[in-house]
């Protein structure tokens, strides 16, 4: 993919993303967000996860946003602080050209860098993409948990992956 720039999300990022992630919250069980995210709102979330010395990253075609991926902290307390859950969207038309695997391969370099120990992945189930995108990466799975979700009127199931850096 000669021509998509991998380079870390800036706050002006963010109306591009709510296009890409907007339609995820409306029609599918991937996110379970219920409403749809507004530009300063997720402008807040990428300086979040700055602050927090994660990586927020975006592929581009040119001037246009075909994805991104981030890291947040796993859990708040310390003894956490080697341990991240990930995240990735791409733009419906972006996907099947293995854009999804070169953003997350870079995400992992970049938490690599950062000393981070455990990547976890969770996935609201059923996505077969998904999933397979996580052990082409070399996770594997580690948990499902039943019904943990509730989205558009029915129980939806998480698994959780893992992936060791270090």
């Amino acid at each position: 993919m000669p021509d998509i720039l991998i380079r870390p999300a800036t706050l002006d990022d963010a109306a591009a993303m709510c296009a890409i992630y907007n339609p995820y919250v409306a029609s599918t069980t991937i996110s379970f967000e219920e409403q749809p995210v507004a530009p300063g709102d997720m402008a807040g979330r990428i300086a979040g996860v700055h602050e927090a010395g994660l990586p927020w990253l975006v592929a581009c075609d040119g001037d246009r946003l075909l994805g991104y991926a981030y890291a947040t902290k796993w859990r708040a307390r310390p003894a956490y602080r080697t341990s991240v859950e990930s995240s990735v969207y791409l733009d419906a038309g972006a996907s099947g050209r293995g854009l999804g695997a070169a953003l997350y391969r870079a995400l992992l370099d970049a938490l690599r860098t950062r000393g981070v120990h455990m990547v976890i992945g969770g996935i609201a189930q059923p996505n077969a993409r998904s999933v397979a995108l996580h052990e082409k990466l070399g996770f594997r799975k580690v948990a499902h948990f039943s019904e943990v979700g509730r989205k558009f009127g029915r129980w939806v199931d998480v698994g959780y992956w893992e992936l060791r850096l270090a």
